[in-house]
């Protein structure tokens, strides 16, 4: 069934014949940026939206990438955080965020001879709260991944068959989901939680993510078997020592360990 689910995404890529894949270097962009260009060639290009929210780690891969595979990559900011409804973070922030990112891809793409705008959310996107589906729906954005009942492990193991660097590698949304909702989103804040994020990467952790609270508030969130590793003295205070130096005057550790969506625990705490 799995070998059928790839020869069924590859014939629905030739079908489109021409597309421009929004592209973030992650998992599943990574992998459906690939297929598409090894099934269409130069009648497949990638939009990358780089912003404040996206870091700056994946900004160099996304080029890096499309640089080795020679795929054309059309790089613009599509400054949301300009609007007001954005910045204020409300609880349907990703729908506002990804109606802007994906109307301007669109334009994009008719601009440079391409008629299918293409992004890659997979069958496991649909459990948790993800309002961004919604934009995606009503601009007729294509999600062959969904389409061909493609979830993240099969990905990931064609993504290891094809040798692609993103196989193994670790979620990571946009920065402006490690703000609680509600609380206003400023470039500042997107800079410090995106230079905390990369110093734990550089210091080998692999999943993770720092919340920001209020202005000088970081609550690090890590894989459950990490909670020690940066609980220990020389690694804690080598955090504390960074992330005081970054802008933080408070440095938490989540006892519960990184999880997809935390944020999304206080849209029901608030209902409740």
């Amino acid at each position: 069934m799995i070998d059928n689910k790839l020869e069924r995404l590859k014939e629905y890529i030739r079908q489109l014949g021409s597309v421009a894949i929004a592209f973030s270097s992650g998992v599943d962009s990574t992998f459906l940026l690939k297929v598409a260009h090894d099934e269409l060639g130069d009648k497949c290009i990638a939009i990358t939206g780089s912003s404040e929210s996206f870091p700056q780690r994946e900004k160099d891969e996304a080029r890096i990438f499309c640089q080795k595979e020679g795929i054309k990559q059309i790089v613009f900011d599509p400054q949301e955080i300009k609007i007001e409804e954005y910045a204020r973070n409300p609880e349907n922030r990703c729908y506002i965020c990804k109606k802007t990112l994906f109307s301007k891809m669109k334009v994009l793409a008719t601009q440079n001879g391409v008629k299918y705008l293409l992004e890659g959310s997979n069958m496991d996107d649909l459990g948790d709260y993800r309002p961004g589906l919604k934009a995606i729906e009503e601009l007729d954005v294509i999600s062959p991944l969904r389409e061909c009942g493609l979830t993240k492990a099969e990905i990931r193991e064609y993504s290891k068959d094809l040798n692609l660097p993103t196989w193994d590698k670790p979620s990571f949304a946009c920065l402006a989901s490690r703000f609680v909702y509600g609380e206003r989103i400023t470039a500042d804040k997107l800079r410090m939680v995106d230079k905390a994020e990369d110093l734990l990467f550089s210091m080998g952790f692999k999943q993770f993510r720092v919340r920001i609270h209020g202005d000088n508030i970081a609550r690090i969130e890590v894989s459950p078997e990490d909670i020690k590793v940066i609980a220990g003295d020389s690694v804690r205070e080598k955090i504390y020592r960074e992330f005081k130096q970054i802008g933080f005057t408070y440095i938490t550790l989540d006892l519960m360990g990184y999880r997809t969506g935390s944020m999304n625990e206080t849209i029901n705490t608030n209902k409740k």
